[in-house]
């Protein structure tokens, strides 16, 4: 229940028409494609039907979006989880009533409560696969614009900061480098390699040190962030992140080396980004 009366946090969409065509194309792939309801028996040309359910799909999602659902989002403040889920409720249903009653008029059944009902169980199955797609591209699309901002802000901050990384060992050389030129560390047996940036290119120098002592020297930029149990990143560096609740994978600068966060420390780069 907590995570329902969480905040939404997706901004509106200025693309609402283009986000009506793919639920449109959507629809119109699984009638074509998979066929249900009896539709491979029908006679006539499933191609334009397929495209005439599309089409009320479209209608359906562009009157409920433009003309209910954004009015209705700009007037309750905030707009939580449960709002969304209930919006998105709504649209099925539109879409459902809107289709079954297209349904019956195509194959001319008639208006019952059982067919209806049908109808609307396999509706709510494509919404939620239409529902899941969306939310996907929006977190993806709000997952880089938001970490952009933060860590464009973050470099900005560090501009003049000089760190100190120290090497352990009896003839230690310590590395002292600005932070915003540290992309990631990782762990290898007892060392750890620091890569970063030197006169616009990537160096490797390995280090003996722990990551527990690295990320001591480290301990007072928020930035400085352990993902993996071998890796620590510079989160003002990362040019992109892919992935999921399950991990993700991170670019830094012009690094070709792909950073893996694991699942352990998703909920922390989450909480950095939200």
């Amino acid at each position: 229940m907590s995570f329902l009366t969480r905040k939404y946090p997706f901004e509106q969409s200025k693309h609402w028409l283009k986000e009506c065509l793919l639920y449109c194309v959507i629809v119109f792939l699984i009638l074509y494609l998979l066929q249900p309801f009896g539709f491979s028996h029908y006679g006539g040309s499933k191609l334009l039907v397929s495209l005439l359910f599309g089409a009320v799909t479209f209608g359906c999602c562009a009157l409920y979006g433009h003309f209910l659902f954004h009015r209705v989002q700009h007037k309750v403040k905030p707009w939580l989880i449960w709002h969304q889920a209930l919006a998105i409720i709504g649209m099925v249903l539109l879409i459902g009533i809107c289709n079954f009653l297209l349904f019956s008029l195509v194959f001319h059944y008639s208006l019952n409560l059982i067919v209806f009902l049908q109808f609307l169980y396999w509706t709510f199955i494509i919404g939620f696969f239409i529902t899941m797609v969306s939310m996907s591209i929006n977190y993806n699309h709000y997952l880089r614009s938001r970490m952009e901002e933060l860590l464009d802000n973050t470099t900005e901050e560090q501009q003049n900061i000089t760190v100190t990384i120290h090497d352990s060992s009896v003839r230690g050389n310590d590395l002292t480098l600005p932070i915003n030129n540290l992309l990631y560390m990782e762990a290898q047996k007892n060392n750890v390699v620091v890569y970063y940036v030197d006169q616009g290119k990537t160096v490797a120098k390995e280090l003996h040190a722990t990551l527990t002592s690295v990320l001591a020297d480290l301990q007072d930029y928020e930035n400085i962030f352990q993902c993996h149990r071998s890796f620590v990143v510079n989160l003002n560096n990362i040019t992109s992140a892919k992935g999921n609740s399950n991990g993700y994978q991170l670019m830094l600068g012009k690094c070709t080396t792909v950073v893996p966060v694991s699942r352990t420390y998703v909920p922390r780069l989450k909480s950095f980004i939200a």
